[in-house]
C-alpha cells in the first residue's frame, strides 16, 4: 500500500519508513521570499524540485529518518556590477537529518556535521525548499561580462566647470552683513 504525501504537510518519519519520493514544478510566483529577492520579476519562471525519505538503521531502537531534497531555479536578480538584469541558476541539493524535537536538533547542531531539523507531521517542504534557495543566492549577483560598459566615473562631464564657477558660501553671508558706523 503506498501512501499519498503532500508537499505542504508531509508526514517527514512516514514519508522516510516508506522511501518514498515526491517530485514537481512550481513558479517564483508561489514563494513570497523568492519574488522580494527578484524585486517581483520573473514570477513565471520555474522552480523543480524533489524529496526522497530514507529510514537508515530500520531494525534499530532510534532509526535515522533523512530527507534527501533537490531544487533548481534560475532567479532574475539585479547585477551589482552594472545594476541590470542577470539570470541566476540556482541549485540545492542536500540531506536533512531528523530528530526527535527542537531541543535535540540545537543540543546535537554543534557536534553533528548533517543538518538537522525536528520532526513533524506536517512539516512544509515548500518552506524548507524556499529557505534552501534563499540561503544557496550569491551575496553580490553579476553578469561574467555586463552587456554595456560599466560606468567607472562617480561624476558627470562639465562638473568641476560648474563647482569652479559657484561662489564661496560665505562670502554669499559676507554680502549680507550690514556694515556699522
Amino acid at each position: 500500500m503506498t501512501k499519498e504525501f503532500s508537499a505542504s504537510r508531509l508526514d517527514v518519519k512516514g514519508f522516510a519508513e516508506e522511501g518514498a519520493e515526491l517530485s514537481g514544478k512550481d513558479t517564483i510566483g508561489r514563494h513570497e521570499r523568492l519574488m522580494a529577492e527578484t524585486r517581483g520579476r520573473g514570477a513565471e519562471m520555474a522552480l523543480a524540485w524533489s524529496a526522497r525519505g530514507e529510514l537508515r538503521n530500520p531494525g534499530h531502537v532510534n532509526p535515522e529518518v533523512w530527507l534527501h531534497v533537490r531544487a533548481d531555479a534560475v532567479l532574475p536578480l539585479t547585477c551589482q556590477r552594472c545594476l541590470g538584469p542577470v539570470q541566476m541558476p540556482v541549485t540545492v541539493d542536500r540531506s536533512f537529518r531528523f530528530v526527535a524535537d527542537e531541543e535535540t536538533a540545537s543540543a546535537l547542531d554543534d557536534q553533528s556535521e548533517e543538518d538537522l531539523l525536528a520532526l513533524s507531521r506536517s512539516f512544509d517542504l515548500m518552506e524548507l525548499i524556499e529557505d534552501e534557495l534563499l540561503m544557496d543566492l550569491p551575496v553580490a549577483p553579476r553578469h561574467g561580462v555586463c552587456p554595456e560598459p560599466v560606468k567607472m566615473a562617480a561624476v558627470d562631464p562639465g562638473f568641476e566647470d560648474v563647482a569652479e564657477r559657484a561662489e564661496n558660501p560665505f562670502a554669499q553671508l559676507g554680502k549680507l552683513r550690514t556694515i556699522k558706523h
